[in-house]
Protein backbone atom coordinates (compact mmCIF):
# COMPACT_ATOMS: atom_id res chain seq x y z
CA UNK A 1 0.00 0.00 0.00
CA UNK A 2 1.35 3.31 -0.99
CA UNK A 3 0.30 6.44 0.80
CA UNK A 4 0.74 10.24 0.38
CA UNK A 5 0.35 12.29 2.95
CA UNK A 6 0.22 16.67 4.06
CA UNK A 7 0.61 17.93 7.60
CA UNK A 8 0.32 21.32 8.13
CA UNK A 9 0.96 22.57 11.73
CA UNK A 10 0.50 26.72 12.08
CA UNK A 11 0.71 28.49 15.17
CA UNK A 12 0.26 32.38 15.91
CA UNK A 13 0.09 33.96 18.99
CA UNK A 14 -1.39 37.46 20.27
CA UNK A 15 1.31 39.03 20.44
CA UNK A 16 5.16 39.16 19.32
CA UNK A 17 7.16 35.82 19.92
CA UNK A 18 11.52 36.95 20.61
CA UNK A 19 12.58 33.88 20.06
CA UNK A 20 10.93 30.13 19.91
CA UNK A 21 12.73 26.64 19.57
CA UNK A 22 10.01 23.92 18.37
CA UNK A 23 11.49 20.01 18.59
CA UNK A 24 10.35 18.23 15.37
CA UNK A 25 9.15 14.43 15.41
CA UNK A 26 7.80 14.16 11.79
CA UNK A 27 9.80 12.36 9.90
CA UNK A 28 9.74 9.16 9.43
CA UNK A 29 11.87 6.03 9.09
CA UNK A 30 12.58 3.27 6.90
CA UNK A 31 12.05 0.10 8.59
CA UNK A 32 11.15 -3.63 7.94
CA UNK A 33 7.54 -1.95 7.95
CA UNK A 34 7.79 1.05 5.77
CA UNK A 35 9.40 2.14 3.01
CA UNK A 36 10.16 6.24 2.97
CA UNK A 37 9.65 7.06 -0.78
CA UNK A 38 10.19 10.37 -0.45
CA UNK A 39 9.68 13.12 2.52
CA UNK A 40 9.89 16.62 3.34
CA UNK A 41 9.51 19.57 5.73
CA UNK A 42 9.06 22.84 4.66
CA UNK A 43 10.07 24.98 7.82
CA UNK A 44 10.61 29.10 8.18
CA UNK A 45 14.33 28.66 8.61
CA UNK A 46 16.69 25.93 8.56
CA UNK A 47 16.32 23.51 11.22
CA UNK A 48 19.04 21.07 12.88
CA UNK A 49 18.28 17.51 12.58
CA UNK A 50 19.38 14.71 14.83
CA UNK A 51 18.60 11.41 16.56
CA UNK A 52 16.77 11.58 19.78
CA UNK A 53 17.70 8.98 22.42
CA UNK A 54 14.82 6.45 21.11
CA UNK A 55 16.21 6.60 17.82
CA UNK A 56 13.74 8.71 16.22
CA UNK A 57 14.40 11.54 13.56
CA UNK A 58 14.30 14.71 15.13
CA UNK A 59 14.63 18.27 13.93
CA UNK A 60 15.45 21.39 16.14
CA UNK A 61 13.59 24.45 14.88
CA UNK A 62 14.79 27.73 16.29
CA UNK A 63 13.98 31.24 15.68
CA UNK A 64 15.51 33.47 16.36
CA UNK A 65 13.68 36.78 15.31
CA UNK A 66 10.65 38.04 16.55
CA UNK A 67 7.88 36.43 14.89
CA UNK A 68 3.91 36.41 15.00
CA UNK A 69 3.00 32.68 13.05
CA UNK A 70 4.92 29.67 12.46
CA UNK A 71 3.72 27.30 9.68
CA UNK A 72 5.07 23.59 9.66
CA UNK A 73 4.36 21.47 6.72
CA UNK A 74 5.32 17.61 6.48
CA UNK A 75 4.82 15.78 3.13
CA UNK A 76 6.12 12.76 1.34
CA UNK A 77 5.55 9.51 0.00
CA UNK A 78 5.26 6.22 1.71
CA UNK A 79 5.08 2.29 1.20
CA UNK A 80 3.44 0.31 4.17
CA UNK A 81 5.17 -3.13 3.75
CA UNK A 82 4.39 -6.86 5.25
CA UNK A 83 2.64 -6.33 8.46
CA UNK A 84 4.36 -9.21 10.33
CA UNK A 85 7.79 -8.02 9.69
CA UNK A 86 9.88 -8.06 12.87
CA UNK A 87 11.75 -4.27 13.12
CA UNK A 88 15.43 -5.16 14.15
CA UNK A 89 16.98 -2.01 16.79
CA UNK A 90 19.47 -1.68 19.15
CA UNK A 91 17.83 -0.27 21.84
CA UNK A 92 16.79 -2.37 24.44
CA UNK A 93 13.12 -3.42 25.21
CA UNK A 94 13.91 -2.94 28.83
CA UNK A 95 13.96 1.24 28.91
CA UNK A 96 10.07 0.82 28.12
CA UNK A 97 9.14 -0.66 31.33
CA UNK A 98 9.56 2.53 33.20
CA UNK A 99 7.05 4.83 34.21
CA UNK A 100 6.47 8.49 33.58
CA UNK A 101 4.14 10.51 35.29
CA UNK A 102 1.71 10.25 32.33
CA UNK A 103 2.38 6.91 32.06
CA UNK A 104 2.30 5.86 35.73
CA UNK A 105 -0.46 3.59 36.79
CA UNK A 106 -2.44 3.81 39.77
CA UNK A 107 -4.21 0.76 41.96
CA UNK A 108 -7.28 1.02 39.62
CA UNK A 109 -5.03 0.29 36.58
CA UNK A 110 -3.47 -1.98 38.13
CA UNK A 111 -6.54 -4.08 39.48
CA UNK A 112 -7.78 -3.19 36.30
CA UNK A 113 -4.78 -4.83 34.12
CA UNK A 114 -4.57 -7.80 36.41
CA UNK A 115 -8.17 -9.30 35.42
CA UNK A 116 -6.78 -10.05 32.20
CA UNK A 117 -4.71 -12.48 33.52
CA UNK A 118 -5.05 -16.32 32.90
CA UNK A 119 -5.39 -18.73 35.38
CA UNK A 120 -1.44 -19.37 34.59
CA UNK A 121 -0.63 -15.77 34.83
CA UNK A 122 -0.22 -15.18 31.37
CA UNK A 123 -1.33 -12.05 30.25
CA UNK A 124 -3.85 -11.74 27.05
CA UNK A 125 -3.35 -8.64 25.59
CA UNK A 126 -5.86 -8.72 23.37
CA UNK A 127 -8.82 -8.99 25.95
CA UNK A 128 -7.03 -6.14 27.95
CA UNK A 129 -7.19 -3.99 24.64
CA UNK A 130 -10.70 -4.85 24.11
CA UNK A 131 -11.71 -3.73 27.82
CA UNK A 132 -10.00 -0.58 27.95
CA UNK A 133 -12.14 0.63 25.06
CA UNK A 134 -15.11 -0.67 26.68
CA UNK A 135 -13.72 1.00 29.82
CA UNK A 136 -12.80 4.55 28.03
CA UNK A 137 -15.24 4.58 24.63
CA UNK A 138 -13.97 6.93 21.96
CA UNK A 139 -14.86 10.84 23.33
CA UNK A 140 -13.08 13.55 21.76
CA UNK A 141 -12.74 16.50 24.01
CA UNK A 142 -13.51 14.71 27.34
CA UNK A 143 -9.66 14.53 27.82
CA UNK A 144 -6.48 17.65 28.04
CA UNK A 145 -3.26 16.65 26.36
CA UNK A 146 -1.68 16.48 29.68
CA UNK A 147 -4.35 14.55 31.18
CA UNK A 148 -2.55 11.35 32.62
CA UNK A 149 -3.34 7.45 32.23
CA UNK A 150 -4.82 7.66 35.75
CA UNK A 151 -6.81 10.63 35.27
CA UNK A 152 -8.52 9.61 31.99
CA UNK A 153 -9.11 5.76 33.12
CA UNK A 154 -11.04 7.65 36.08
CA UNK A 155 -12.69 9.89 34.10
CA UNK A 156 -13.95 6.48 31.70
CA UNK A 157 -13.33 8.09 28.26
CA UNK A 158 -10.98 9.49 26.16
CA UNK A 159 -9.41 9.60 22.44
CA UNK A 160 -6.38 7.54 21.22
CA UNK A 161 -3.60 9.17 23.10
CA UNK A 162 -5.79 8.41 26.51
CA UNK A 163 -6.31 4.81 25.41
CA UNK A 164 -2.51 4.18 24.85
CA UNK A 165 -1.21 5.66 27.72
CA UNK A 166 -3.73 3.42 30.00
CA UNK A 167 -2.74 0.78 27.67
CA UNK A 168 1.16 1.03 27.90
CA UNK A 169 0.15 1.87 31.92
CA UNK A 170 -1.58 -1.69 32.23
CA UNK A 171 0.95 -3.64 30.32
CA UNK A 172 3.70 -2.12 32.13
CA UNK A 173 2.56 -3.04 35.28
CA UNK A 174 1.99 -6.77 34.31
CA UNK A 175 5.95 -6.57 33.68
CA UNK A 176 5.97 -6.18 29.84
CA UNK A 177 7.68 -3.51 27.84
CA UNK A 178 5.53 -1.29 26.21
CA UNK A 179 6.02 1.58 24.19
CA UNK A 180 3.88 5.07 23.28
CA UNK A 181 3.70 5.24 19.01
CA UNK A 182 2.65 8.26 17.00
CA UNK A 183 2.14 8.70 14.01
CA UNK A 184 -0.39 8.41 10.64
CA UNK A 185 -3.38 5.86 9.98
CA UNK A 186 -5.13 5.75 6.36
CA UNK A 187 -8.84 5.30 6.45
CA UNK A 188 -11.12 5.37 3.76
CA UNK A 189 -13.02 7.44 5.77
CA UNK A 190 -11.67 11.09 4.99
CA UNK A 191 -13.72 12.62 8.26
CA UNK A 192 -11.29 10.42 10.35
CA UNK A 193 -8.65 12.10 12.23
CA UNK A 194 -5.21 11.38 10.21
CA UNK A 195 -3.06 11.58 13.10
CA UNK A 196 -2.99 8.74 15.22
CA UNK A 197 -1.35 7.10 18.37
CA UNK A 198 -1.01 3.30 19.57
CA UNK A 199 0.82 1.04 21.20
CA UNK A 200 3.68 -1.78 20.49
CA UNK A 201 4.14 -4.66 23.78
CA UNK A 202 7.45 -6.39 23.50
CA UNK A 203 6.95 -9.85 23.88
CA UNK A 204 8.02 -13.37 21.91
CA UNK A 205 11.30 -11.02 21.02
CA UNK A 206 9.90 -8.77 19.02
CA UNK A 207 7.49 -5.71 19.29
CA UNK A 208 4.00 -5.95 18.74
CA UNK A 209 1.18 -3.77 17.35
CA UNK A 210 -1.98 -2.85 19.63
CA UNK A 211 -4.33 -0.01 18.33
CA UNK A 212 -6.76 0.39 21.07
CA UNK A 213 -9.10 2.85 19.51
CA UNK A 214 -9.63 0.88 16.34
CA UNK A 215 -8.95 -2.60 17.76
CA UNK A 216 -6.15 -3.39 15.71
CA UNK A 217 -3.46 -5.67 15.59
CA UNK A 218 -2.50 -5.58 12.37
CA UNK A 219 -0.10 -1.82 11.34
CA UNK A 220 -0.62 -2.04 7.66
CA UNK A 221 -2.00 1.34 7.57
CA UNK A 222 -0.22 2.73 10.05
CA UNK A 223 2.73 4.87 9.64
CA UNK A 224 5.22 5.51 12.14
CA UNK A 225 6.59 8.60 12.92
CA UNK A 226 7.81 8.13 16.40
CA UNK A 227 8.27 6.17 19.87
CA UNK A 228 8.64 6.90 23.48
CA UNK A 229 7.52 6.41 26.75
CA UNK A 230 4.77 8.29 26.56
CA UNK A 231 3.15 11.26 24.24
CA UNK A 232 5.70 14.07 25.67
CA UNK A 233 8.39 11.88 23.89
CA UNK A 234 6.62 11.23 20.87
CA UNK A 235 4.37 13.86 19.96
CA UNK A 236 5.17 15.60 16.29
CA UNK A 237 5.53 19.24 17.38
CA UNK A 238 6.30 20.26 20.76
CA UNK A 239 8.06 23.47 21.32
CA UNK A 240 9.21 26.40 23.83
CA UNK A 241 8.97 30.07 23.34
CA UNK A 242 9.79 33.46 24.85
CA UNK A 243 6.70 35.99 24.74
CA UNK A 244 3.52 35.53 22.19
CA UNK A 245 1.15 35.83 25.04
CA UNK A 246 -1.90 33.12 24.26
CA UNK A 247 -1.73 31.33 20.82
CA UNK A 248 -4.12 29.27 18.53
CA UNK A 249 -2.68 25.83 16.80
CA UNK A 250 -4.01 24.34 13.92
CA UNK A 251 -3.07 21.32 12.87
CA UNK A 252 -4.65 18.92 9.73
CA UNK A 253 -3.29 15.82 8.44
CA UNK A 254 -4.13 14.16 4.66
CA UNK A 255 -3.35 10.64 4.12
CA UNK A 256 -4.56 9.05 0.68
CA UNK A 257 -3.94 5.93 -1.25
CA UNK A 258 -1.54 6.92 -3.50
CA UNK A 259 -4.05 7.53 -7.19
CA UNK A 260 -2.89 4.69 -9.22
CA UNK A 261 -3.57 2.37 -6.58
CA UNK A 262 -7.31 3.51 -6.78
CA UNK A 263 -8.09 3.06 -10.23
Amino acid sequence: MRLTIEHHTRYQYREEVRRSTQYLRLTPKSSQRQRIISWELSLPEHATCTTDGFGNVLHVLTLEQPHEDIHILARGEVEILEENAPETESLSPLIFLRHSPLTQPDAAIRQFAARCLDPQGHPNLEALMQAVLEKMPYTPGATQVGDSAAESFARGCGVCQDHSHVFVACCRSLGLPARYVSGYLYTADSSHVAMHAWCEVWYQDSWHTFDVTNQCLSPTQHLKLAVGIDYLDACPVRGVRIGGGTEAMQAHAAVQLQQQQQQ
